[in-house]
């Protein structure tokens, strides 16, 4: 198999008083990696900083052989665009618009072509087809979840990254959420890295990290 994300010696810190030491990853392509810990171990922090949104004092983040570290923002913005796709532990859609055309922003933002069949289908597969033309507000919260799947993998990406996706859903609604993610990321051929304190993932997943 071929490595997809590998870090190494990456540190970050907030303030001169915490610095967070995390330890190093190796994620094939097409491998499912869960990593755990209590609240305030950096978990978000890890994930934020494979994603490009923050960036380490010290410290390597390679994906698809490309060290993130060392790209410029203009650059980096572009690659995450296209290399990632994030599930962020809150939904953050734009309030006006419906759910289909809050899905059309994450390729036309990146320069990538607006595949409405592959939208269409994505709906259909995550089971929000009937929300296609809905404005985000009037989607429940197992909805919005799942439309944050969609948006993840939209642009296709080689990693998928989910913080906490299962926090504030009950017991149907968290198995469904991660199988959710796991198919979708097994059909792009994906990496799928969650980050989560929700026990009830650990059963799932056969490579993990536990952060302490």
């Amino acid at each position: 198999m071929k490595e997809n994300l590998v870090t190494e010696n990456i540190q970050f810190s907030y303030n001169k008083d915490h610095t967070f030491l995390f330890p190093d990853i190796v994620c094939e392509k097409g491998e499912h990696l869960l990593i755990t810990g209590s609240s305030g171990c950096g978990k978000t922090t890890l994930l934020h900083l494979i994603a490009g949104l923050l960036k380490p004092s010290s410290g390597c983040i390679s994906i698809n052989n490309r060290d993130i570290t060392k790209l410029k923002n203009k650059d980096l913005d572009k690659h995450r665009g296209r290399e990632i796709g994030i599930v962020f532990q809150s939904p953050h859609f734009i309030k006006s618009l419906t759910a289909k055309e809050n899905l059309a922003i994450a390729p036309s933002i990146n320069h990538l072509t607006v595949d409405q069949l592959y939208i269409g289908n994505l709906f259909e597969k995550l089971n929000i087809s009937h929300c296609i033309n809905s404005k985000v507000n009037e989607m429940s919260q197992g909805e919005l979840q799942r439309l944050s799947i969609a948006r993840a993998v939209v642009n296709r990406p080689s990693l998928i990254l989910a913080d906490e996706p299962t926090s504030s859903l009950d017991d149907k609604n968290c198995e469904e959420a991660v199988k959710l993610l796991c198919c979708q990321a097994d059909e792009l051929k994906a990496s799928l890295v969650i980050v989560t304190h929700d026990n009830r993932l650990t059963s799932r997943f056969s490579k993990s990290i536990q952060l302490k």
